[in-house]
């Protein structure tokens, strides 16, 4: 694989895989406010259409009783709703019997399980089990390995406009794996989920800018892509940010910027943020420092009280 120090060190480095497993709606959360009346009488009226067969009305039950929507979270009547659901055809169920199975909630973790469910779901086009069923093959997870295999689903999902199938496809091709290397088609489906708000495609569409690979080298399109990135609480995208305002590179050259972006990036798990600041504090006043994390602690505040950026449910799959 072609190296990726595309600054210095990590820096600005392609993410190999943006896989996601995800939940089809709602975000997963254990914490719950209790349900004032009209969520009360919802629940009740849906119950009333899930016992009368509804599947629909099956699934959007297992989804609340999943989540701890309005009821108190409960996997096991979550798995009673969604096999009802999943009996009548349902994609969406079929989907999040999967994830369910994948990460053993409710039911022990069973890899095949999940890809058998996945697949179904898949077949009727459900765009992110065509994603995740291409993960399990990507990581052999379930099913036997096979980079083709998982190519192929990651395009079907891509091609119905799942952001996180085509990041990956994206990385498929930039990165050789399932399909011929091909830096232009990378490109190209970095910005199509990119386009659609999706964090780790804009600072990959960056680092390839950056780069010049797959795209005309444009210092200031790397910096308005990994900017959005940045913005959304991408802790990769803070430092790589960061480090354009520490060199100057299609930003202005501003150390205060440079080590609130640091900072940030640190306090968001991304431990080259912590190098960064470490380096940039010798060649910077106190009184710069001090406005510089003054302005971070900010930043952060704001994005704690604004809505979650990132898709419903995601959590990251590692990258191999």
């Amino acid at each position: 694989m072609k190296s990726r120090a595309l600054l210095v060190g990590t820096l600005l480095s392609l993410v190999s895989f943006c896989s996601l497993v995800k939940m089809a709606a709602g975000q997963e959360n254990s914490s719950m406010t209790p349900p004032g009346a009209a969520a009360l009488g919802e629940i009740a009226a849906l119950r009333v259409k899930a016992e009368g067969g509804d599947a629909t009305a099956q699934y959007l039950l297992g989804k609340d009783y999943l989540t701890g929507k309005d009821v108190a979270q409960d996997f096991k009547e979550a798995l009673k709703w969604y096999l009802a659901a999943e009996a009548q055809g349902s994609a969406d169920a079929e989907f999040s019997l999967g994830h369910m199975y994948e990460q053993g909630k409710g039911v022990s973790v069973d890899y095949r399980q999940a890809v058998d469910y996945y697949a179904a779901a898949a077949r009727q086009g459900h765009p992110v089990a065509e994603n995740n069923l291409a993960s399990m093959y990507e990581r052999g997870r379930g099913v036997a390995r096979s980079l083709s295999e998982a190519a192929r689903w990651y395009r079907n999902s891509a091609e119905h406009g799942n952001a996180v199938g085509q990041c990956n496809l994206a990385s498929m091709y930039f990165l050789g794996k399932g399909v011929r290397q091909d830096y232009s088609e990378a490109a190209r489906w970095f910005r199509a989920a990119a386009d659609q708000g999706f964090a780790p495609a804009q600072d990959n569409l960056a680092s390839m800018y950056n780069s010049g690979d797959g795209v005309p080298r444009d210092y200031f399109e790397a910096a308005r892509w990994v900017r959005r990135a940045a913005e959304q609480g991408y802790a990769r995208a803070q430092t790589d940010l960061g480090y354009l305002y520490e060199i100057g590179r299609g930003v202005p050259l501003d150390y205060v910027s440079a080590y609130m972006w640091y900072e940030s990036a640190y306090a968001g798990g991304d431990e080259r943020g912590r190098v960064r600041v470490k380096d940039l504090s010798r060649r910077m006043t106190n009184q710069q420092i001090a406005e510089a994390t003054r302005r971070a602690s900010r930043s952060t505040q704001q994005r704690a009280s604004s809505p979650n950026n990132q898709l419903p449910g995601a959590s990251f799959v590692e990258p191999h």
